[in-house]
């Protein structure tokens, strides 16, 4: 059994609903599921919003070399998800990977492991996700790897074709199969007249909490 594995590449996702999420926020998907949110990861520099389907990779800790052989099979709009096994103190992808991931058509790039070449990588615009920067990194050592299959990053589970969506406020992770249904909430919660009116209701006199439900709970639920 070879000590390597490529899985079948994902789908293609619906342009209009990539468009739809890169017009609300992370944030905005925060206010409708708690599901889905990547725990201990920065973004290296500032990160202009992206979303994409993931391109998965998982390593065993040290070896890199299936990030370098998962270059090859990036599609245009992809964001790459590294999974390094626990190994974050560690780096797999650098500036030189970015700008190949980036000639590619990759959007972006997320590890659960650190992420060198720091300056190149925010002189290039590249949004990337890891644990911060680091110096100790991997090697193309030959001893396993898998591309395209399920990995976990940041307490989150990454299928291969689900859509990673971030930005300046944070990072999450939208199943493919609930892709559909959570951009029509955003959407709709997006379009909300009472949200959109809310600052300029309470400087007309309204109480937050009455437009919001707020006060009725607080009422209703003391001891």
């Amino acid at each position: 059994m070879s000590a390597f594995r490529l899985g079948a590449a994902s789908t293609a996702v619906d342009p209009a609903m990539i468009a739809r999420l890169l017009s609300s926020s992370t944030a905005t998907l925060g206010h409708l599921t708690d599901f889905g949110f990547v725990r201990g990861l920065v973004p290296i520099g500032a990160s202009p919003a992206f979303a994409g389907p993931a391109l998965t990779v998982q390593i065993p800790h040290a070896d890199s070399t299936a990030v370098h052989e998962a270059l090859r099979h990036i599609r245009p709009g992809d964001v790459l998800v590294i999974d390094q096994s626990g190994d974050d103190d560690r780096s797999s992808f650098g500036g030189t990977l970015a700008g190949i991931a980036l000639d590619a058509g990759a959007i972006a790039a997320v590890s659960n492991g650190r992420t060198n070449d720091v300056d190149e990588i925010i002189d290039l615009g590249f949004p990337v996700f890891s644990r911060g920067p680091g110096s100790l990194t991997t090697r193309i050592l030959g001893l396993e790897g898998r591309i395209n299959v399920p990995v976990a990053v940041g307490g989150v589970v990454v299928m291969p074709g689900d859509i990673v969506f971030g930005d300046s406020d944070g990072l999450c992770v939208i199943p493919r199969a609930e892709a559909e249904e959570i951009v029509r909430r955003i959407t709709e919660l997006d379009a909300d007249p009472v949200i959109l009116s809310l600052r300029e209701s309470v400087r007309n006199g309204t109480p937050l909490g009455a437009l919001t439900g707020a006060s009725a709970l607080f009422r209703g639920g003391g001891a």
